[in-house]
């Protein structure tokens, strides 16, 4: 007997467009640990993403032992300061008052990694677009982050890093190209909008919502 899809009704797709409304990348945490289970059920959500020819290259560390933690730590604070001698005058000052990372509080730190040579998949789809691979962890990552915001859980992705200073303090196999590094946990507040929207650095574009007709 065939299966029956499951019928997704227009209260269901008005939640939906909530919970990406309220996704939020956030950078203030409790310090207060996860529910028992509840990482290994945003792992699993997470697998259920896309990726091309099926390949489900994402790999996923988490980093607990605190000299590990020192060392994206430390990774961040070199690049933030690098990166704020890159601006100048009103908007260094604004840099300069962001927060961008939550490595102090989150209790979870999770890596997220792509493996570059796995076999699975055979190359299907990524012989002509490799980058595939990677864009399939993106979308594993998106899928993660919607789940953790529907159990009441943050993330946070932290950019501002050396990926090769990362990826050699986390000892990973050869082969893995670090895409994410997710700080997760209970916010300390309610985000209705994007918190760089808030302060000032950046509205919202209107050229992002322009399609173009060819």
């Amino acid at each position: 007997m065939p299966l029956t899809a499951p019928d997704f009704d227009a209260a269901f797709r008005e939640r939906l467009v909530e919970l990406f409304r309220w996704r939020r990348d956030v950078r203030r945490f409790r310090t207060d640990p996860l529910a028992d289970g509840l990482l290994d059920a945003l792992i699993d959500a997470a697998c259920l993403a896309p990726s091309v020819g099926f390949s489900q290259p994402w790999r996923f560390v988490t980093v607990d032992e605190p000299a590990r933690r020192d060392a994206v730590r430390a990774s961040f604070t070199a690049c933030n300061e690098a990166a704020l001698g890159g601006y100048k005058g009103e908007r260094a000052a604004l840099y300069a008052k962001l927060k961008l990372e939550g490595l102090t509080d989150a209790p979870v730190q999770l890596a997220v990694f792509c493996d570059e040579g796995t076999a699975a998949g055979h190359g299907l789809g990524s012989r002509t677009m490799p980058e595939m691979l990677r864009y399939s962890v993106v979308a594993a990552v998106q899928t993660l982050w919607l789940t953790a915001r529907a159990h009441g859980v943050g993330v946070g992705w932290v950019s501002i890093l050396d990926p090769d200073a990362v990826t050699r303090a986390l000892d990973v196999p050869e082969g893995w190209r670090l895409v994410a590094y997710l700080c997760i946990g209970y916010p300390v507040e309610a985000l209705p909008e994007p918190e760089l929207q808030r302060a000032g650095w950046q509205a919202p574009d209107p050229e992002a919502r322009r399609v173009w007709a060819r």
